[in-house]
């Protein structure tokens, strides 16, 4: 039986679906189904993508919801899940207080040299810019290690590493879209956008491009598959080079992301893949040796939860931190329902 003030938090990401009720002390329950689901007062929904008019959590009725509407094609494979799950939740839950929560929320402390494309004007008026994703994710790690300057490797079936300085986001590797930055399973990440345009103007589709960049690309373009584990035991030549482009570029990005913070205090793996791949976390950790990072391999195989893996003689703090986004969504519910005296 549900309290009160137990938040359901509706998390649909870009490869699943996790229900969970957050309790006042923020212990989370996993919650089978939203048919399942207990009749609470309170539902967060993480939303990845905000766009220009979302800045804050904000309570959705009828007309944010068909905002919402607007913006999946600019995060289709997280915005459609995540409408999805509100039009069903509201459907089920109608007497409760809904609130969506934006994973881009997060990055608007981002400066304008890095949020800004070099792009004419007439474009940037249109809302290019970078935005930024899992926000959610990025904001629990720093509240967990609390350095001045982190960058958050952020490794699932979407990958982002990010700048955090004091606390507040710095520079992010995803973009206008979740397509951009580092490589991803089934996501290639970076492309030089003329190899892009060059297969338009060559017979593929619009449809077909936006299909492979989102489904076929990525880990899954050489190894055959986006499951990250299998990849792993795969001994051939395509899956072991799809891993080394892997580590090798979301090395490239902690390092990028050191520059931005004119030095680099701790390094956190979270997400799926971050807290439990100890093989990607070595391989990532071993190109970082020249910004002092000194993985203790024992630790980095034994890691089960929120623990430091670096060595005493590590310049760099390595830690694996377990992704908490919905807590980060549930504090968000309470604090939105509350100011706007509606909470339960």
């Amino acid at each position: 039986m549900a309290a009160l003030n137990d938040v359901l938090v509706v998390n649909a990401g870009s490869t699943s679906l996790k229900l969970s009720l957050v309790d006042a002390d923020e212990r989370s329950l996993t919650v089978a189904s939203l048919d399942e689901a207990p009749p609470v007062g309170l539902v967060g929904h993480r939303v990845v993508h905000g766009g220009e008019e979302f800045f804050e959590p904000t309570l959705i009725d009828d007309a944010v919801e068909r905002k919402l509407r607007e913006l999946v094609e600019l995060a289709p494979l997280h915005n459609a899940p995540a409408l999805a799950g509100i039009e069903q939740a509201r459907a089920l839950l109608p007497q409760a207080q809904h609130v969506a929560v934006f994973d881009t929320s997060f990055h608007r402390t981002i400066p304008k040299a890095a949020a800004t494309y070099l792009l004419p004007a007439r474009y940037r008026e249109r809302g290019i810019r970078r935005f930024g994703f899992h926000g959610l994710s990025v904001q629990w790690s720093a509240e967990r290690v609390g350095t001045k300057r982190l960058v958050v490797c952020h490794l699932c079936g979407g990958s982002s590493v990010t700048a955090v300085r004091d606390g507040d986001s710095f520079d992010t590797t995803m973009g206008f879209t979740p397509l951009e930055g580092v490589p991803m399973p089934s996501r290639a990440g970076s492309v030089d956008p003329g190899a892009l345009l060059y297969l338009l103007r060559h017979d593929v589709s619009v449809g077909e491009l936006d299909h492979a960049l989102e489904h076929e690309a990525g880990l899954r373009a050489l190894a055959g598959t986006d499951d990250v584990e299998a990849i792993e035991r795969d001994s051939r030549e395509g899956a072991r080079l799809a891993l080394e482009i892997y580590c090798y570029r979301i090395a490239q990005a902690v390092a990028a992301m050191a520059i931005a913070l004119e030095g680099l205090d701790s390094l956190v793996f979270t997400a799926g893949v971050g807290e439990h791949s100890p093989p990607i976390r070595s391989a990532i950790c071993d190109r970082l040796a020249l910004l002092g990072v000194d993985l203790d391999e024992a630790a980095n195989e034994r890691v089960d939860a929120d623990a430091r893996i670096d060595t005493p003689s590590s310049v760099v703090a390595v830690h694996v931190v377990r992704a908490r986004e919905d807590v980060v969504v549930a504090r968000a519910v309470r604090t939105v329902t509350t100011r706007a005296g509606t909470a339960h």
